[in-house]
């Protein structure tokens, strides 16, 4: 399938993880994809793999959370390939999870940090980037939230709060420039098997996971990388706008 034949990609956080497998799919898809990531090594190492089967890729540094780096990630994209069309935004920091507790106790440099990564720098994302689907009359945007942004928990209240931060964020982004052509939509998983996730988590807790939700297994990248594609083609779901969207095995139904 090349849903995506002609348009240019902007995979912002997407070095490693459910963001490569999205700039993998993307490029099979068709598209000319710029892999943007403060891990610079790393995007470096997927544009190869993409190339070598056969896509058109690029490697960026690019710091979420620096106005003057995301403005110049994006004018660099519009610059390379003379237009910007989709865009997956797929960012988060994960090295302050354990310190994030709850309201009383977390640090506000952790809730700083967090915002700043998950939310502000979507924000940053979007300010720039939509001009310059605007002047190709539309384009695309799909940013990763979390099941986590429709539910609670005791712990992480940062990570929550950012994410319901950014399905808002997103249904803002629909609503100003939808009738210009700019659709904006939020994936929202559930447990992905990530490399993180299989490092931080033992067997028996997966297993335990697993227990609470009515589907068979957990979720994969390439589940994610799927969604992420249907959402970003305007023949396929192209009157979805302003959804955050659950892909979490059926966990979180009454959302």
């Amino acid at each position: 399938m090349r849903r995506h034949e002609g348009k240019v990609a902007l995979c912002a956080g997407s070095a490693t993880g459910m963001g490569a497998m999205t700039a993998r799919r993307l490029a099979r898809e068709g598209a000319k994809v710029v892999v943007a990531d403060v891990n610079e090594a790393g995007a470096k190492r997927l544009i190869d793999s993409i190339r070598a089967d056969g896509g058109t890729a690029l490697a960026l540094h690019f710091d979420i959370t620096e106005e003057d780096s995301v403005k110049t990630t994006v004018d660099r994209v519009v610059s390379e390939y003379g237009r910007l069309d989709l865009m997956h935004v797929n960012a988060t920091d994960r090295e302050r999870n354990l310190e994030d507790k709850d309201v009383v106790t977390t640090d506000l440099a952790v809730f700083d940090r967090m915002h700043r990564v998950s939310l502000r720098g979507h924000l940053l994302c979007s300010r720039f980037a939509i001009p310059g689907m605007l002047r190709n009359g539309g384009g695309a945007i799909v940013y990763t939230s979390s099941g986590a942004s429709k539910t609670s928990a005791p712990m992480r209240m940062s990570y929550y709060i950012a994410k319901a931060g950014l399905n808002g964020l997103m249904r803002h982004v629909a609503q100003r420039w939808g009738k210009e052509g700019i659709r904006a939509n939020c994936v929202c998983p559930g447990v992905i098997l990530t490399d993180a996730i299989l490092i931080n988590t033992s067997e028996a807790e997966r297993e335990d996971m697993l227990a609470h939700n009515p589907s068979a297994r957990h979720g994969t990248e390439e589940d994610v990388a799927a969604l992420v594609s249907f959402l970003l083609s305007d023949e396929e779901a192209g009157w979805i706008n302003g959804q955050a969207v659950n892909l979490d095995g059926g966990g979180n139904m009454v959302a």
